[in-house]
């Protein structure tokens, strides 16, 4: 065989993954665009579901009022609004093209090995989220409102007339930052499976990841304490909890290389 025949015998295998990909991304952004399309008709009441924090943290006697300062501002909120939520609605869809499209080069065991971090990894961002909507948000909310200053003679008052591009930037940099972290468990356990770390190994750096842990508090979410706190310290427990499942696996695991080498 020629070297024109081997790379005429490698283009064909080439194509149809190219083939293949193409098929992948349109389903992906297929379901995308049509979970947009949903989220951006039923916009208002999505922005009123995230605004529950917010009048949690004000309490039923607070009369909110939100606003905006440029006539198109509001209707971007939207669009930003909408495609957050279609990235929520549509991960599902885009997490099994992904998997269609590279299971076809794993082996069996490799993916019955997959499966769980495609399961877990969906399950932590939605956990992350949730922990921002009903604890971490309010707390930082209440926060912020503590802050208010009531008019008196000889003193301003300072009252919060919050903008609706920059409460929804705050609550989906919290949602973001909080899901991302939420990762680590996911990450960590993955590494511990194909050898790279293990339990002894993440005790040890424990001091580290506190360091790295709190600095990335810092870096992604807004520039104050309780905020940076809310994040760190369920991510400081979440690393604990990853030490446990790692620390559980590898006990699992030998005891099946006990049994196979008794065997």
């Amino acid at each position: 065989m020629t070297a024109d025949d081997d790379i005429e015998a490698s283009r064909a295998p080439l194509m149809e993954h190219l083939i293949e990909l193409r098929s992948r991304l349109i389903k992906a952004i297929a379901a995308l665009f049509i979970a947009f399309i949903a989220c951006f008709f039923f916009a208002d009441d999505i922005f009123n579901i995230l605004l529950w924090p917010y009048e949690f943290a004000a309490g039923p006697q607070k009369d909110l009022q939100l606003i905006y300062t440029a006539p198109q501002e509001y209707f971007l909120t939207q669009i930003k609004l909408a495609l957050f939520g279609a990235v929520f609605i549509a991960f599902p869809i885009i997490a099994i093209q992904i998997y269609k499209f590279v299971a076809p080069g794993l082996y069996k065991h490799e993916k019955s090995a997959f499966v769980p971090y495609l399961i877990a990894t969906p399950l932590l961002f939605l956990l992350g989220a949730a922990f921002v909507y009903f604890v971490a948000m309010p707390f930082a909310m209440s926060f912020f409102l503590s802050m208010e200053q009531q008019g008196a003679p000889g003193q301003a008052s300072i009252q919060l007339m919050a903008r609706t591009s920059e409460y929804l930037g705050l609550i989906m940099t919290f949602i973001l930052a909080f899901g991302i972290c939420f990762q680590m468990p996911v990450i960590l356990t993955l590494l511990a499976q194909i050898g790279i770390i293990d339990s002894q190994w993440l005790r040890q750096k424990r001091k580290y990841a506190i360091v790295a842990i709190f600095a990335i508090a810092a870096v992604m979410t807004p520039p104050d304490v309780i905020s940076q706190f809310s994040l760190a310290i369920p991510t400081l427990l979440l690393y604990e909890a990853t030490i446990y499942v790692v620390r559980l696996t590898e006990k699992k695991k030998a005891k099946v290389e006990a049994a196979a080498s008794g065997s």
